[in-house]
Parts: structure tokens; sequence; C-alpha cells
């Protein structure tokens, strides 16, 4: 009996044991079966996501396809464009994103870039992709015979060509030149040149009848006259009168003028026209039309000669500004660019003698009939003309506008004792109410 028992002590524990341990197997085989089939999962998720990893490559690879195989075929190179245009109904050079109501010339063109391959369509919504710059910013209805653009362009086959398809008959692309790769044709211009063309009858007499204005011609003795007060304008001066939004103690309102002088009459349509000619460092907005209205002012007998040298002190005076409709943008200079790598045998030298038969023929066809036209049929150097007569060429601006305050000071007192009138009156009526409003029924008058 007493031998049996520890056997069965044994026995039992040893059961125990196996049933600790089947549970344990067990555990430790479902472990491991929930392992594997992780694992499986994980075998068997893995080439999908590659899958769809694979097909967004693929798809971003079909969208970039065609603009990386032009990339590579035509790598994107920094150039300069010579542009010719007639600025009649545009709303100037310089692009207004996000307005379509205000038609630009970079709006054409850009349009034109883009559907011949020359850049991504994307490049259109965001100029900076392209890196360009436009060496002048021509005001509302003003031409160019020679503004030259620098940017970054694929160089496709017959480029100049497959622009042009893309533009109106008023813009051209006439040259293009490859330039280093910081080049930017605003910061690189030491000098821009612009013309001016205008019927003589504007250096008439004030007193000269302008509705036959056909029959004026310009003596030379009047011609002298206008050279001598151009030359005025030869060299450094605070233009701070001949814009807007300037203070007199603005260093950007000093320009530099290198000449300006007025060529001799010619016939065009039964009428005399001239062009003034201006070349300076860089102008400012409404500059060029401004030097130019104030000397017909003086041709004129509107104001007097010592205007033009007190319109650079520090008073601000009244300057007229002559309309846009002749002014031309003739030409860019880049004598420092030239100069420094026009000869180091990799690039061309900015200037453009193979081009100006090309451009010669634009301005004939283009741009100076549309000047002797709608000046012929509008008159709108004549119609300005009759605006001299409100200026006051006498006293400053300054003056000018106290004199305007004071009118509408005075009209405003007038008012003011009127309104003062009308207070006493509604207060008084209160007042009354207010006291006899009790003996009334329902504290209301009848």
């Amino acid at each position: 009996m007493f031998k049996i028992r520890p056997l069965l002590n044994t026995f039992v524990n040893y059961r125990q044991t196996l049933r600790r341990n089947g549970c344990a197997v067990k555990f430790l085989s479902t472990m491991s079966d929930e392992s594997t089939d992780q694992q499986t999962e994980k075998l068997l998720k893995r080439p999908n996501e590659e899958n769809e990893e694979s097909e967004r490559v693929n798809k971003k690879v079909k969208t970039d396809g065609e603009n990386t195989d032009d990339d590579k075929k035509y790598p994107k190179k920094k150039v300069v464009l010579l542009l010719t245009y007639s600025g009649k109904g545009y709303y100037g050079m310089q692009r207004n994103t996000g307005n379509s109501k205000f038609k630009t010339i970079e709006d054409d063109l850009v349009t034109a870039l883009v559907k011949s391959g020359c850049i991504p369509e994307d490049h259109g919504d965001d100029m900076k992709k392209m890196s360009f710059q436009r060496c002048a910013r021509t005001d509302k209805g003003v031409s160019a015979a020679g503004q030259v653009v620098s940017l970054k362009l694929r160089l496709v086959e017959n480029i100049k060509e497959r622009i042009n398809e893309h533009l109106p008959p008023q813009i051209r692309v006439l040259g293009l030149k490859r330039v280093t790769q910081g080049f930017n044709s605003k910061n690189s211009c030491d000098a821009r040149t612009y013309c001016y063309m205008l019927p003589t009858v504007a250096f008439s007499s004030k007193d000269y009848n302008t509705g036959n204005s056909a029959a004026f011609r310009l003596d030379p003795e009047t011609l002298k006259r206008v050279n001598c007060l151009f030359a005025f304008y030869k060299g450094t001066h605070n233009f701070h009168n001949f814009t807007s939004q300037k203070a007199p103690n603005d260093p950007s309102a000093r320009r530099y003028i290198i000449e300006m002088s007025c060529g001799e009459p010619f016939i065009r349509s039964d009428n005399e026209f001239a062009v003034i000619t201006v070349r300076g460092q860089s102008f400012m907005l409404h500059q060029i039309r401004k030097m130019i209205g104030l000397v017909i002012a003086v041709i004129k007998g509107y104001a007097k000669e010592e205007i033009i040298e007190r319109s650079w002190g520090q008073e601000k005076v009244d300057v007229p500004k002559a309309p846009g409709l002749g002014l031309v943008l003739e030409r860019v200079h880049f004598d420092r660019y030239n100069k420094r790598f026009g000869g180091d045998g990799l690039h061309e030298r900015l200037e453009w003698d193979h081009e100006e038969e090309a451009i010669k023929a634009f301005k004939e066809a283009h741009i100076y009939p549309t000047i002797v036209e709608t000046e012929c049929q509008e008159g709108s150097l004549v119609n300005w003309m009759s605006t001299l007569p409100i200026h006051d060429f006498e006293a400053s601006a300054a003056e000018a506008r106290d004199n305007k305050s004071q009118k509408q000071v005075s009209g405003n007192s007038d008012l003011s004792e009127m309104q003062m009138y009308n207070i006493k009156k509604s207060v008084w009526l209160h007042i009354i109410i207010f006291f006899f409003a009790p003996f009334f029924p329902s504290g209301k008058c009848r």
C-alpha cells in the first residue's frame, strides 16, 4: 500500500504536466499559425502594393512623358528674342496674370510659345519658371521696333517660324540669340532709344486753326527752337514731375538723358509729320510723353522756357502728358554685355544689323500706318492740344491745389450753414414735442 501511493502521485503529477505542456504546445502552435498567416498576408500584400506604386509612377511618367521627351530632345537654353509689335489694341507689354479682360503683348507671346512647343504649358501660368524678363515695359498703345526679352526655351527646329505661326500679324519675332545663363534683359540693358512720331501742327502757335492741320508746315526756325528746348533735357536731372507718385527727394527720380532731338519733317497722307528721338539710360512711367508735352506747351506759348528747369526743382509743377499713340521703343542697347561676352567665342554680340531690313519693313507695314491713320481719323494729338489751356504753368501744382481747396472749403462752409439751420430746426421740433406730448391722448400729437 505504502509503495503504490508514491507511484500514484507520480502518475498524477505526470498527467498534470502533460496537460500544462499540451496547452503550451497548443498556444505555441496557435501563435505559429497566426505568425504564418501574417507572413503569408504580407507576402501576398507586398506585390499588390508594389503594383499600386508602379501604377502611380507609370501615371506620372505618362502625364510627364511628353514633356520629358521634349526636354531630352530639346533641352532648354537661355536666349533673347527680338520682338516688333504695334501696340494698338493692347494694354501694354507686361502680362497681367489672371486678368484676361486687358490683353497685353505678352499674353499673345506666351500663348504662341506654348503652342509652338518652346515651353511647357505650365510655364505659361508661371513665367518665373522660364526666367522671363522684358527689357522695357511699354504702356498701353505704345509700339516697339526693337523690344528684347530674355527667357529659357526649347530650341526646336525652325523656332522663329513656328512661334510666328501662332502670333497675330502685328507681333513678330525677328531674331533669336543664345546668351549667358545669368543674363537678364532688363538689368543688362545700358540704354533705351525711343521715337515719338507726331504731326508737326503740334508746334504751331496757340492761335493757329487746328481744323486745317493738314495745311500746316513746320518752318526751320521753329524746328531749331524745338531742338534747343529738347537739348535742355540732356544730362542727369530730377524728373519727379515727369511721372506719378515720385517724391522730389526720391533718388530713383534722377535719370540720365543721353540725347534728344526732332528730325526733319516729312509728308504722310497729306499731313506733315516729324519724329522725335530720345536716348536715355532708363525712363519712368510717362516720362517721355511728359517731356514732349512740356516742350509743346512752351512752343505754343502756354508756358515759358524757364518752366523746364523749374520742373527739376523741389516744387511740384503741372506738366502735361502727350498721347501715347506715337511712342515707339526703337531699340535697346547692351554695350557692357557686348564688351564682356561678345568676343569670347561662345556668345554673339546683341546687335541686330542683319535684322534691320526686317525691322524697317515691319515699321512701314504696321507701326507708321497705324499712327498716321489713327491720328488722321481720331486726331488724338490735336484733341490733346485743346486741353493745354487748362494747365496752370505759372503756379506750382501745390498752389493750384490750394486754390482749388479754398474754393471747395468756401463751398463747404455755405453748405455747413444750411446744415446748421436744419439741425437747429430739428432740435426745436424735438423740444416742442417733448414738452407738449403729455397733453395729447396716448402721448401722440394729432
